[in-house]
Parts: C-alpha cells; structure tokens; sequence
C-alpha cells in the first residue's frame, strides 16, 4: 500500500468551499469535514479518492479478510451493487490485510457464495488511512477497530458516518435509505423524518419569521410541516 502524502497531515484535503473545512491533524472526522484524499493500491488496480468525484461514494472499513461477519456483509453488498449503481453511488472497502489477502478472500466467496465482488478493496496494512480518516487513533494497534462507513458526496464531503462492532453486521437496506435520504433532501432542499422511506413526504425548514411563528393556527406547523412532492 501506498499514499501520495508521507503522512497523516499532508492527506488531509483544502476545503473545496466555504460550507466545509479540513480538521487539524489526528483529529476524528466529522459530517461536513472533505475525506481526506489518498492514493492505494486496491483489488482493481491502483486507486485515488478524489477520481470519484462528480458522485456518490460510501466508502466502509472491515477489521480483517476471512472473518464471518465481513463475510456476510461483502456478499450482500456485493450483492446489491446494482441497487447503489442505480443511485450514481460507488462502493470502497479498506481494510488493513494485503492486496493478496484480499484476492483470496474474494476467490473464497465467489467459489462458496457465487457472488463476485467488484468493487474496489484498499489495503492499509500500516493503519495510515485508517489513522487519517479517524477511524483508528495514533495509539492503536488493533484493526479491530476499523469498522466504519462514511458516505461521501459528489464533492468530496463526508455527509454521514456510521459506526459498527466488529461482532454485528451493518445493514445494506439503512445503508441505501441513507443514501436515497442525502439525495433526496438535496433536490429538494427539504428534511427527512424519523422513519423516513424513498416516496414518503420530506419536512420542509422551520421558517425564521417570527411573525409566521406568531400567525400558524397550528402551534406545530410553523415548524413540522410536510414539504410537498419530491423532485
């Protein structure tokens, strides 16, 4: 594995505009916060973050190849590429075994499961873009850590982050509900409800005025209130 940057503070990215900024060094990511950029080399060849620009991204840690959860989830993963192709969304896998860790890993799963994992997985046998993206601190030296899944939008911003112990598998369905969830309060610049599920209304934001506040006949409806269609 290898980064174009010698290390951790040199990974992290300029701000692409105002609404976002890069944290300090060693710092943990948060949502708003540009991914840090990196270049690996990963199952389909050498690879750089920000060539996926321009679209959806959720890039996801496993602790280890050959392990019974990542096992299940890869497999359904794999098996819903189609679904966050569908959604203009790339999938990244990092994990700290080799690259031929990963080949075998993989030639497992296709051979036991008959399903082809295509997406790219990224060696980080060095921990340094675990580190980088916060996902193990400078201290450890336990990958069992590196469980993380960050949703990253077409410009490079991290919009959401989940976390998950290595003994409970993640579930694909949230992972695609928070994705339609990002995009479809971009286009309508609305809010999405507990719950919420792709075709059900969105909430619109609570106005500012406090003369709307002060005339709603509805004591709620100055602030909960659906948005309409979505686009």
């Amino acid at each position: 594995m290898y980064m174009t940057c010698n290390d951790r503070v040199k990974c992290y990215t300029d701000a692409m505009n105002d609404h976002t900024h890069t944290p300090p060094p060693c710092a943990g990511l948060r949502i708003g916060d540009v991914a840090p950029d990196f270049e690996a080399r990963s199952t389909i060849g050498p690879i750089r973050l920000s060539n996926f620009r321009k679209r959806w991204l959720v890039l996801f840690s496993h602790p280890a190849d050959f392990t019974p959860v990542c096992t299940t989830e890869f497999v359904a993963l794999a098996s819903e590429a189609a679904a966050f192709e569908k959604r203009d969304c790339a999938l990244m896998a990092l994990s700290v075994d080799s690259l031929f860790s990963h080949f075998a890993w993989l030639r497992m799963i296709r051979d036991r499961f008959g399903i082809e994992v295509r997406f790219p997985i990224v060696e980080d046998p060095t921990l340094v873009i675990g580190r980088a993206f916060g996902m193990v601190s400078a201290q450890d030296s336990d990958s069992a850590t590196v469980r993380t899944t960050f949703f990253i939008d077409p410009r490079g911003v991290i919009r959401a982050m989940t976390c998950y112990p290595a003994n409970l598998g993640r579930s694909v369905p949230e992972m695609l509900r928070i994705l339609d969830g990002l995009q479809a309060i971009d286009a309508n610049a609305a809010l999405a409800p507990a719950n919420w599920q792709p075709g059900e209304p969105l909430l619109s934001p609570p106005t500012n005025d406090l003369d709307e506040v002060f005339a709603a006949e509805d004591p709620t409806s100055w602030f909960l209130r659906n948005s309409g269609e979505q686009r």
